[in-house]
């Protein structure tokens, strides 16, 4: 299965989100992919995201890799560090329980109409998912730009020693060119246009 995370008051259609299961549908390994609406509680987030992994494990699946991207990338590198899968971090936040302090309040969503309201208790929900080190750097991916306009590319780098790391010289925070590098995202996550690749095509030693 391939979980995505999408970011802070965005949702699955988003267009990075949309590119990957596009292309996804496109190799004709479309059912392997999910990306739930995530509840502005991280702490409920975090719930999404596990049910949506045992619910892979359940029907058969073993190979699990997450995208997340911004607050999305927060949830995946806690995600895998506790399941051991492979992550994608597309502009990543590091430290959101301090980034989301000026978004307390109730905020607009992004798509489809309709708000959130942030309180201060999900900050706590956000630092009781620090990841201080992460484990086997190679089963990370970290795509970074320098042009991120809302959260700073170098943190992301520090926060990710001995990861698979791109860093994208300009570009924005949503990654306007995602299109560029979702075949190389994807084939990280172990699909190609053929579908399912062999385990031992571009895949990161997680052992």
């Amino acid at each position: 299965m391939l979980l995505y995370l999408h970011g802070f008051r965005s949702s699955p259609q988003s267009f990075k989100s949309r590119l990957v299961q596009e292309r996804m549908r496109a190799w004709g390994v479309e059912k392997s992919f999910a990306c739930p609406t995530l509840n502005v509680s991280p702490a409920q987030a975090i719930a999404q995201a596990e049910a949506a992994i045992r619910g892979a494990r359940a029907g058969g699946e073993t190979d699990i890799a997450i995208i997340g991207s911004s607050l999305g990338g927060f949830y995946a590198r806690w995600l895998a560090e506790r399941h051991g899968c492979r992550a994608v971090l597309l502009n990543p936040a590091i430290h959101p329980w301090t980034d989301l302090e000026k978004y307390l309040g109730e905020q607009s969503l992004y798509h489809g109409g309709g708000s959130v309201v942030v309180e201060r208790s999900h900050l706590q929900e956000l630092l009781d998912l620090r990841v201080e080190q992460i484990t086997k750097p190679a089963r990370y991916y970290l795509l970074a730009a320098t042009g991120d306009e809302v959260l700073d590319y170098r943190e992301m780098v520090q926060a990710c020693p001995g990861a698979n790391i791109r860093i994208i010289e300009g570009s924005d925070h949503g990654i306007s060119e995602f299109e560029d590098y979702v075949d190389d995202v994807l084939a990280f996550c172990g699909y190609g246009p053929g579908g399912k690749l062999p385990a031992s095509a571009s895949r990161p030693d997680l052992a």
